[in-house]
């Protein structure tokens, strides 16, 4: 079996069974949609709202990677259909890369809807959307792969969502997306440094409104790191716990 069909038919399969559902594709649309009206209504003015969307925006990337892979992984291991991939002639790191393709794609669409609720309100120009795409896709890519990570480690959906949002929520106060991370006590500074999403939140703010402290030259690097090292631990636990 040629490598790129296999890769293709798992992303078309979960394409079709998971994220093109009309449960799925309303909670993508749904929750961004919330959280965007909840801040950009509470706002009083056009310049907040340009200072808040970079962090709308890699909220709605967070919540929807992890939320969609916790759910097609942990439900294709508890119903077993995961094994039969398993079985399947190509390497498990392809394997894996079929399965995260879907929900990154799903996590970089949800972080435009903010972005087009926005430009009712206010004037997008100036944004450097080139470093802006690519910070929107290493926040999907290091979220879906910290999906991953919580997915294999757990052996139900509710888990996963749980186990999730141990790392979720306290990523809003700690990365850095609406409270400066200079603004945090000396003593919590270093959580938010540990955390992938401080990086590419960061990036996102260079790049919409120039307020980013951090330079993309060394976030982006950092982002591959954390994104190569998820993917691999994710890997060796797959390895060690559900092939034998």
């Amino acid at each position: 079996m040629k490598k790129y069909i296999a890769f293709w038919s798992i992303l078309m399969k979960d394409m079709k069974t998971y994220y093109l559902k009309p449960p799925n594709i309303s909670w993508g649309l749904i929750f961004p949609f919330a959280w965007t009206l909840m801040f950009f209504i509470r706002s009083e003015s056009a310049v907040n709202i340009r200072e808040i969307l970079p962090g709308v925006m890699a909220l709605s990337v967070l919540f929807g990677t992890t939320s969609m892979l916790a759910v097609t992984i942990t439900f294709e291991r508890k119903s077993r259909s995961f094994e039969r991939l398993l079985l399947a002639p190509i390497s498990l790191n392809l394997l894996m890369l079929a399965k995260t393709t879907g929900a990154i794609i799903f996590g970089v669409l949800n972080a435009l809807v903010p972005v087009f609720f926005a430009s009712f309100f206010i004037d997008l120009s100036g944004i450097n959307w080139t470093t802006a795409f690519f910070s929107i896709l290493f926040i999907a890519v290091t979220s879906t792969f910290l999906g991953l990570f919580i997915s294999v480690s757990v052996s139900e959906v509710f888990e996963a969502q749980t186990f999730s949002n141990f790392f979720r929520f306290p990523m809003i106060f700690l990365c850095g997306l609406f409270l400066p991370i200079q603004n945090l006590p000396a003593l919590i500074r270093p959580l938010s440094y540990a955390l992938p999403l401080t990086y590419g939140a960061d990036i996102l703010k260079t790049a919409i409104n120039g307020t980013g402290f951090i330079s993309p030259l060394i976030s982006f690097p950092v982002l591959l790191g954390f994104s190569l090292f998820l993917f691999l631990v994710s890997t060796r636990n797959i390895q060690r716990k559900w092939i034998y």
